[in-house]
């Protein structure tokens, strides 16, 4: 008798009837509001633009202040594209900015990266696509829907195969990126980056796409903004702060020879950075005045006139309602993802930074909770607009147009109580309701979070958008403690960390924030990016390397040099390929430190280090580790499972059982099984195989490999080789020092590199064909191995301990079916709690049949609104590569939760 069949005995025993609670039909969600449905209208005909408005005007105020200490000089320049932005506000708006002129825009950032254009300066002037940028560029793939412009069409220009840039505009493109040949912050580091004798060795891993990208193509991000300081003490406030720092430190080093004396300089650049953001908001203020003045329609004209107060007070004080609170916070976002080209800039836990104010208008009857969920909606539009413009390696390859804008939900507060807030369940509803992919939800789950919380984040999680996704608290916590206590982390400010990113876990702290007659400890960011290490390493590719000798067969180029061994053992194996990944990590880390110390000298954060804690208090940016914590540097990995699933095969198949030589298994690897490559097929999941002549010759050999143990179904004999790799790293790891000379750690994320990083591996040891995807996330199973159902995944995930690596990701997908009704919601939280109370840190889900998913393949114009979850972060299926398509398709799809 089932637990299900035993509670009907128990009920019926009682005199009290079953009930059929799978029919049990939970409260029907409302619709969005009819201002969110007119602007998505819009956004769904937008294309993704590039525009050169901002570069413009930050390069001439750059010219105009040459001389000028690099500090300052480089925040008026930042301070001056938002001072110049032209406002753009639509009828039904009542959030207002953008990132540019255009809705869905971005603009390119030449200071970091200007070869990418100066190269191809001719091609753009004649109208040409621009070619690839390097090698992962040519193996990513965009998807071709929505808002993505892949060709070039009339008047517009593809660039990266994402963004389309007026024909008009290419001239001024490349008169604006020319300044800045030779001496960008890729230049001047590559420049010095040559000088290491092994840089060789580094351009092999990257031409081979070992590792996926280099570290200034988004040297900000993945970490957790702070609000606290404008909602504190506002612009005008903050300026008059600067004031009276500069009176007290210019011309004081005190007791530090090296740093003491920047102080002076930081707090004239901050003062710079207020002013332009100051300016930014007025000229809303007077853009919606203009409106207002023109407008016969009353309802418009009234929307007008508050966005104008609001706009104007927000640009000098500090917000005095929930609406200018959350205005303030969207300028600020929108300030600090306009500095670099960046993703994962998290929002953080924005419910309880703002539930002081949505508080105290609450109770004086100024706002309904109808109407903040509305504000919600419209914000999360604004989120969604958000694009990071990069190369195709990057904005395919890596984010799939995704810039990981994370919201966190959760937690504990400063005082070790359950963290939830009233606001929290707005920000829930409007989620369920405005179905955006951005920002993405994640819960930190805590054994004090209210349950009808849990059970309401479950119900949104089931509807299908791909969030909220579920973190462990307590594991969280733990991480943080683990890594940030040498540098003094307490356990006040470890409950206040988040995600940073899509999947990156970041400190925080709180801040006391005095409001409505209290103070409110309220939750920020308080380290840089928690990311910029080593980009995204492909662990199977470099076993591949060691078969082959270090040389790639694919391409036919030596990668790492020759280790001539003649591999009898397993643990000489494994001893090769850490021998490999050391090469790799080591030259990559140098150069990466270089590109990122170049980055912090030229190119230092200005609004960012307005905000995070403790850089004002310091007087120093975050490049002089002026936040709090800094030891937040990674090593990146990709592929984990196809991996550890190779490692089973090979360990089972040729040292166990000696069923065939090693050379055996890399020939058939080598000659993919006997099937056609990817390439050639164009399908990138395993559900697909076509033969050639030569299939029958390896059968056997494929077949051992397919039916070889495989991770995530309570095996022993594979979960162990997954706990030997993540304590081997877990030791190894921080002997690699980052830019800020602290340790690093591993970060177990895909995003979208398991497609171009697959593509360029050959078929693998667990029987994965060549070309096709890696296995997703981490801890997720390789797609259509799991047999033994989600609790023996779950069993195989916590064969380690989550809290010694930054993260860790499990992905899983369930048929609607399976969640069906309140039971289907209970269920679903079984689910996650189950996973969270045996150590899991992560989980996220895609509820959607794969029926669904191949019929919005071949239409994709009938599934414009069709969102899935793709690994941290959830977006458009038609804007999606096909390989991740692919994957996410062949996903094993559970019917039962």
């Amino acid at each position: 008798m089932d637990n299900k069949q035993k509670l009907e005995e128990i009920l019926r025993k009682r005199g009290i009837a079953a009930l059929h609670t799978d029919d049990t039909k939970e409260e029907d969600i409302p619709e969005a509001s009819d201002r969110f449905k007119k602007l998505m209208d819009i956004y769904y005909t937008l294309k993704v633009t590039a525009d050169m408005e901002t570069p413009y005007w930050y390069n001439r105020i750059w010219w105009e202040n040459d001389g000028d200490l690099i500090e300052v000089r480089r925040a008026k320049a930042v301070a001056g594209g938002y001072a110049h932005t032209t406002p753009t506000i639509l009828p039904y708006e009542k959030l207002v900015m953008n990132k540019t002129k255009d809705i869905r825009g971005a603009f390119p950032f030449p200071w970091v990266c200007a070869s990418f254009f100066n190269s191809l300066a001719e091609s753009l002037m004649n109208e040409v696509d621009a070619p690839a940028e390097n090698e992962a560029d040519s193996v990513s793939v965009v998807g071709a829907g929505g808002g993505n412009v892949t060709e070039s069409y009339g008047e517009i220009i593809s660039i990266a195969k994402k963004f389309g840039m007026r024909k008009e505009d290419i001239p001024v493109l490349v008169k604006v990126s020319k300044y800045w040949d030779g001496i960008s912050v890729e230049d001047v580091s590559t420049k010095y980056a040559k000088m290491i004798p092994e840089y060789d060795q580094f351009s092999a891993v990257m031409d081979s796409v070992v590792v996926m990208f280099d570290s200034f193509a988004i040297p900000q991000g993945r970490e957790v903004m702070n609000y606290y300081m404008p909602l504190q003490y506002g612009f005008d406030e903050i300026q008059k702060m600067c004031d009276d720092r500069i009176a007290l430190v210019m011309g004081e080093a005190e007791d530090d020879g090296i740093l003491g004396m920047s102080r002076g300089y930081y707090y004239a650049a901050m003062k710079e950075v207020c002013k332009g953001l100051s300016k930014w908001c007025e000229n809303y203020a007077r853009r919606a005045k203009d409106l207002a003045s023109r407008e016969r329609d009353p309802e418009f004209k009234k929307n007008y006139e508050e966005i104008a107060e609001v706009m104007e007070n927000i640009a000098h004080k500090r917000p005095a309602s929930f609406r200018e609170a959350l205005q303030m916070t969207l300028c600020l976002h929108y300030g600090v993802v306009n500095e670099d080209p960046q993703s994962g800039q998290s929002i953080g836990r924005l419910g309880q930074v703002l539930q002081p104010f949505y508080e105290k208008d609450i109770e004086e009857g100024k706002i309904t909770d109808e109407e903040v969920i509305e504000l919600l909606e419209l914000y999360r539009i604004k989120i969604t607009c958000i694009e990071c413009f990069a190369s195709a390696g990057v904005s395919g390859g890596v984010l799939s147009g995704n810039t990981f804008n994370n919201l966190s939900l959760g937690g504990q507060s400063y005082d070790g109580r359950s963290a939830v807030t009233p606001l929290e369940y707005l920000i829930l509803e409007a989620g369920m309701r405005a179905k955006t992919p951005q920002p993405t939800l994640s819960v930190l789950y805590d054994e004090k979070t209210p349950e009808d919380f849990l059970m309401k984040a479950a119900q949104c999680t089931k509807l299908g958008l791909g969030y909220p996704a579920w973190m462990n608290n307590q594991t969280g916590m733990n991480f943080m403690m683990r890594q940030y206590g040498p540098e003094g982390m307490n356990l006040e400010d470890a409950r206040a960390w988040c995600l940073g990113g899509c999947l990156e876990s970041a400190p925080g702290c709180f801040s006391p924030l005095e409001y409505n007659g209290k103070v409110t400890m309220i939750p920020g960011g308080a380290s840089p990016t928690c990311g910029t290490g080593i980009h995204f390493t492909a662990l199977p590719k470099i076993l591949e390397l060691v078969l082959t000798n270090g040389v790639d067969r694919r391409t036919g180029k030596r990668v790492f040099p020759a280790h001539n061994e003649k591999i009898e053992t397993y643990d000489q194996m494994v001893a090769l390929w850490q021998r490999y990944l050391d090469i790799s990590n080591r030259i990559v880390n140098r150069v990466n430190n270089m590109q990122m110390d170049i980055w912090r000298k030229y190119n230092m954060p200005a609004v960012n280090s307005l905000l995070k804690a403790d850089c004002f208090k310091k007087g120093q940016h975050i490049g002089n580790c002026g936040a709090r914590y800094n030891a937040c540097i990674n090593f990146e990995s990709c592929g984990t499972i196809t991996y550890i699933n190779s490692l089973a095969s090979i360990k089972k198949n040729v040292f166990d059982d000696q069923k065939y030589t090693l050379e055996e298994m890399t020939d058939a690897m080598v000659h993919n099984f006997g099937f056609k490559t990817a390439y050639e097929t164009n399908v990138f999941s395993p559900d697909f195989r076509e033969s050639t002549p030569e299939a029958a010759k390896y059968a056997q050999i494929f077949a051992d490999c397919v039916n070889a143990p495989k991770y995530g179904n309570a095996d022993p004999y594979v979960d162990q080789l997954l706990r030997d790799y993540q304590m081997y790293l877990k030791d190894y790891l921080p002997t690699l020092k980052s830019y800020y000379g602290k340790p690093e750690y591993l970060c177990q994320i895909s995003v979208s590199t398991h497609g171009p990083q697959g593509f360029v591996t050959l078929a693998s040891a667990d029987g994965r064909l060549a070309g096709t995807t890696y296995s997703d996330g981490s801890v997720s199973a390789a797609a259509g191995t799991d047999k033994n159902g989600i609790y023996a995944i779950f069993e195989s995930a916590t064969v380690y301990d989550h809290s010694q690596n930054q993260n860790a990701q499990m992905n899983l997908k369930l048929h609607p079916s399976a969640v069906k009704g309140l039971s289907g919601t209970r269920k679903l939280l079984d689910v996650v709690r189950a996973y969270m109370r045996k150590g899991g840190f992560h989980v996220q889900f895609n509820v959607v049949g794969s029926d669904t998913l191949r019929a919005a393949q071949k239409k994709p114009e009938a599934y414009r609104d069709l969102m899935v979850r793709v690994a941290g972060f959830t977006q458009y299926w038609c804007e999606i590569g096909k390989p991740i398509q692919d994957e996410v398709i062949y996903r094993t799809e559970y019917d039962e939760a």
